[in-house]
């Protein structure tokens, strides 16, 4: 009998070459200083930091592992994108592992998680108040209010949820209940990005 559980699932194939992420449950929170993240496992270790490239025509926000060492970094398709492509480039290997396309819209936020040649949608993250979103665009204060998504796969299935904590510093944390289909650490990546471009 064969045992599949030795072959790489689908999502291994949107692995980064330079993190481990294997935990169920990651904590993501800013700094003291404006788009700046720090990312903890389960056991309160810190295993990834990004931060938002100051004065770029294109957005740029690159990550190193808990130890300091380059990671992945995530970079806007357009000049000055308030809505559009983010593409997860692995440090390690310099190829795109996957891109992350916003669809902009005043009542929802909603974010896809894609194959990078393709442009197969391998998940979806999409905010689970519109009221809130709808503010958000609209009214300022409303930012001080977390927000809320949830996680789907590419067939529409529920793997987990992004929960926004009530804090003077943004603070999410990232749930995967199953992540056989999803890759992680473009989740991660994706937590902290839409922290940072929603709340302009």
């Amino acid at each position: 009998m064969t045992d599949y559980s030795v072959f790489p699932s689908d999502s291994d194939a949107y692995d980064i070459s330079t993190v481990d992420l294997d935990d169920d449950r990651y904590e993501v929170k800013q700094s003291a200083i404006r788009n700046k993240y720090a990312v903890r496992d389960a056991a309160g270790e810190v295993v990834l930091r990004g931060k938002q490239k100051l004065f770029k025509l294109k957005e740029e926000f690159p990550f190193v592992t808990g130890d300091g060492d380059d990671a992945f970094s995530v970079k806007a398709g357009g000049i000055m994108d308030v809505a559009g492509n983010y593409a997860i480039t692995d440090a390690g290997t310099g190829e795109e592992v996957v891109v992350l396309d916003e669809d902009y819209s005043l009542f929802v936020e909603n974010w896809t998680i894609r194959d990078p040649e393709t442009g197969e949608a391998l998940a979806t993250i999409r905010s689970k108040n519109k009221l809130m979103s709808a503010l958000r665009h609209l009214v300022s204060v409303a930012n001080f209010v977390p927000n809320k998504y949830e996680i789907f796969d590419a067939d529409g299935g529920h793997v987990g949820d992004i929960e926004g904590k009530v804090s003077l510093r943004d603070a999410y944390t990232v749930t995967i209940d199953d992540a056989s289909d999803v890759p992680k650490e473009a989740v991660i990546a994706a937590a902290c990005i839409l922290d940072a471009l929603e709340n302009k």
